[in-house]
């Protein structure tokens, strides 16, 4: 292209503008999810985004000495995304999971023949007039408020996340599992690393699932057992699963040890050739997935992160990883990118992508 144009223009020195016209996806009947994928790579803003996602998604799995750490955290297992997360495990596309004890919890729940139901995240408006009433500080939809709605789901001893029921009789169930099936085994070695109690559980789940024929895939925890996989639950205190084990604690040798999985976690990102990272949420499990890398010489040679939170807050849940890539957490030269959205949606369209573009 001349700097020049007919008029005489003349254009200007452009360092950061490359010529590279936007395009326009076309969406047809019968489109499978990966080409529905490259198409959003012609579109702009978010769909941009997730195209990338899926093009370093598929590299970080194509490559076959990279070693995959995956954070899990949200409600992802009650939502629906179980099977999802199981099946990467199980086809050996995660060497390590870092999570929090409420997807463990909801992942045994499963296994062993508890379910989650659909249900609402507040009454319909749709069912009553507008007249604008208001009671206990909540405006009326249809004939509850949204406060009197929670309230009626703790008399029926239901808990609500978001628009997912789930029966309290399920937490009964687990805290028997746990007492029967977990812990005892556990209590012959005293205190154990959280990763050891996970692999445990895992095993537990399995074995119970398989023993009793239940409809429900045995899970995440039992597929990393399978496979071999680490999990790292490094807030398990925060959970049903951890006040469970403490109170097991209060009557029995059994005890965590919070610092055990710092070695092998550790070790398993220092002796690896490449690394990468897929990070769903934030909290926890994404700065425990991150900060192995201070410690180890290298870094992060991919990396993807699906989150709703911006990140002009400061808070790490939406914080870039171009942001940690000053803390050395990435690789100068690392491929990276951010998907801002709802995991239940974002999650299944990039592994959907990845998967049919390497299988």
């Amino acid at each position: 292209m001349s700097d020049h144009d007919d008029d005489g223009y003349e254009m200007p020195d452009r360092e950061e503008f490359q010529h590279d016209p936007l395009g326009h996806a076309e969406v047809r009947g019968g489109m499978t999810v990966g080409e529905l994928v490259e198409q959003y790579g012609h579109a702009g803003i978010g769909a941009a985004d997730v195209h990338e996602a899926a093009d370093i998604y598929a590299e970080m799995l194509a490559d076959d000495d990279c070693t995959v750490f995956m954070s899990l955290a949200g409600a992802m297992v009650p939502t629906g995304m179980r099977k999802v997360v199981s099946d990467l495990i199980r086809d050996g596309y995660v060497d390590a999971l870092v999570t929090t004890g409420a997807n463990l919890t909801h992942d045994a729940i499963e296994a062993i023949g508890g379910k989650h139901h659909h249900g609402r995240a507040h009454p319909d408006p749709s069912s009553s007039p507008s007249h604008g009433s208001r009671e206990h500080g909540a405006e009326h939809h249809g004939e509850k408020t949204e406060r009197e709605h929670d309230e009626t789901l703790r008399d029926e001893e239901v808990d609500r996340i978001y628009n997912v029921y789930l029966p309290q009789e399920h937490f009964a169930l687990f805290e028997s599992h746990l007492r029967s099936e977990v812990f005892p085994a556990l209590e012959e070695e005293g205190t154990v690393s959280i990763a050891d109690l996970c692999r445990e559980l895992g095993r537990a789940n399995s074995e119970v699932n398989d023993r009793e024929g239940i409809d429900e895939d045995a899970g995440v925890a039992a597929a990393a057992y399978e496979a071999d996989v680490p999990i790292y639950c490094p807030a398990v205190q925060d959970s049903v699963l951890g006040l469970q084990a403490w109170m097991y604690s209060q009557t029995s040798s059994f005890s965590l040890d919070a610092l055990a999985d710092m070695t092998p976690l550790t070790d398993l990102a220092y002796d690896a050739d490449t690394a990468g990272c897929l990070l769903v949420g934030g909290g926890v499990p994404k700065n425990f997935t991150l900060q192995t890398m201070l410690v180890t010489p290298g870094a992060y040679d991919y990396g993807v992160q699906i989150t709703m939170d911006p990140s002009a807050t400061g808070g790490l849940s939406g914080a870039t990883l171009d942001e940690a890539r000053s803390w050395g957490k990435l690789e100068k030269d690392a491929r990276n990118t951010t998907v801002l959205g709802d995991a239940t949606i974002m999650l299944p369209l990039l592994v959907a992508a990845a998967r049919e573009r390497i299988e």
